[in-house]
């Protein structure tokens, strides 16, 4: 994978390297009991301002969030399932799917605000562009759609769920790998070259 020049730095490396400490790899099945652990609390607890612990929206969200559920969608085809781990312990995972859907960003909990979302959703970029996806989209609880207007995701308004939840529908629009994002070449035109 090719990791731009300006962000070679150690600070922020991807896929199969580290990124602050933080491990990014490609997640197998044999995760999905830790992932499953890791999405129930971070669902039960970061989301917790969300579902206001209504038991019809929380059960409806952790309904299919099984460890066999789980192993199934890490051992896709069409998915990209990642892991951030440090020192063996699970601290994140995202799942892309190749529709361009950003279906699962989570944070443990108690990991917030160190970088592992970012390492999480740099990674899943990566491999969107990697697919020829130019726009990812995903549903985000509003507690957390701040966290991806800030990493450039556009904020659609407010849509109802598939666990009846209303979420902010984000998407962002991609770069095409090496293509050329300067000003001079956003013009209409190239009549004044």
């Amino acid at each position: 994978m090719s990791i731009p020049a300006s962000k070679r730095s150690g600070h922020y490396e991807l896929l199969g390297m580290k990124f602050m400490g933080i491990d990014i790899r490609k997640a197998v099945p044999n995760d999905a009991v830790s992932a499953c652990t890791l999405l129930r609390r971070s669902i039960e607890e970061v989301c917790a301002p969300d579902h206001r612990g209504r038991p019809d929206i929380l059960d409806a969200w952790l309904a299919n969030k099984t460890p066999e559920t789980i192993a199934s969608w890490f051992a896709s085809p069409t998915n990209h399932a990642i892991v951030a781990e440090r020192d063996g312990q699970l601290l994140g995972l995202a799942l892309l799917t190749q529709a361009g859907k950003l279906a699962l960003c989570y944070v443990e909990p108690g990991a917030l605000r160190i970088g592992v979302g970012r390492a999480l959703l740099a990674a899943v970029e990566e491999q969107a562009r990697a697919w020829s996806i130019r726009k990812l989209h995903l549903h985000s609880p509003e507690s957390c759609a701040t966290f991806y207007e800030r990493h450039g995701y556009a904020n659609a308004g407010l849509e109802k769920s598939c666990f009846g939840l209303e979420c902010n529908l984000m998407w962002k629009q991609l770069d095409a790998p090496g293509q050329d994002t300067s000003a001079s070449r956003k013009r209409f035109c190239n009549c004044s070259e």
